[in-house]
């Protein structure tokens, strides 16, 4: 192992290396899967001199901590949280150096779910499929991290950001989700398509990479029985037999037996990755473009 690696001290309640994920493989039955807060991810890429395509560590809730073996420029963002440097404060969304050996701790994120730490030259795990991104739902690419993981890092290729503020919107309040009702409405009443547009939900706690579930009113069918297993895509909305809708996101299966009520628009995706449970959700409908 060369010096360019990066040491994981505290991995936190779940870091995964991320990247632009693997779209084109849903035939094989290969997710998406990526940086579940794309602008996040690309924010802390251009902070470090990096490509979009870099691969970088998206956090959950608790953050995590890391010791580069070379002396490296990093930056955090994403979710805001307290961000240090041997235990000394450094700008949270703002390119840091960090020397060899030194500690970068990312604290548990103030508002929001998920942070992302991005350090010039990107993570440089084996790829697989084209993408270096953990995929939760198939398995593929590395593991979620664990104390004492070694990660490789790549060599910079540019200049980091000279910025002095970067702007980030503010985890959602409320998340509000634009969605074009089909293919699978006519199996929902015409009062269940009423509620969807016009009832709140709540994220529930049990949401993941895979899906954003709910909790609210449950959408009654039309019509029993389910579907064969066919197609699924990033944003689908399906409705399992409790009749609360599920949005999925990036490590989402490729199919699916239960009906689609809707499909949110991808725009409004990375807001999904910030909502934490409870959040209101408004689901609205818009006409296909």
């Amino acid at each position: 192992m060369t010096d360019r690696a990066l040491a994981v001290v505290r991995a936190g309640a779940l870091t995964t290396v991320q990247d632009l994920g693997r779209p084109g493989h849903a035939h094989l039955g290969v997710p998406r899967s990526g940086a579940l807060d794309r602008p996040a991810a690309d924010l802390v890429n251009r902070l470090t001199g990096n490509p979009p395509e870099a691969a970088v560590l998206e956090t959950t809730v608790n953050g995590c901590a890391v010791r580069p073996r070379s002396t490296v420029t990093m930056a955090v963002a994403g979710a805001p949280c307290r961000v240090t440097v041997d235990g000394r404060p450094v700008a949270w969304g703002a390119p840091v150096r960090v020397p060899a050996g030194a500690l970068l701790d990312v604290g548990p994120a103030m508002s929001g779910l998920r942070s992302y730490v991005g350090v010039c030259g990107g993570i440089a795990v084996e790829p697989v499929l084209g993408s270096r991104s953990t995929d939760l739902l198939s398995g593929l690419g590395p593991p979620p991290l664990t104390d004492g993981t070694v990660l490789p890092l790549g060599r910079p290729t540019g200049v980091h950001a000279r910025v002095d503020v970067a702007p980030q919107p503010a985890p959602p309040a409320e998340l509000v989700l634009r969605v074009t009702l089909g293919p699978r409405d006519g199996w929902f009443t015409p009062e269940a398509l009423r509620t969807f547009v016009s009832r709140p939900y709540r994220v529930s706690p049990a949401s993941n990479r895979i899906g954003l579930r709910t909790e609210g009113a449950a959408l009654e069918r039309a019509r029993p029985g389910e579907l064969p297993s066919e197609g699924m895509v990033l944003g689908a909305v399906q409705v399992p037999p409790d009749g609360r809708p599920v949005v999925f996101l990036a490590d989402h299966p490729t199919t699916g037996g239960y009906p689609v009520i809707g499909v949110v628009r991808a725009a409004d995706l990375p807001a999904a990755a910030q909502a934490v449970p409870g959040t209101p959700v408004r689901f609205v409908a818009v006409r296909r473009r």
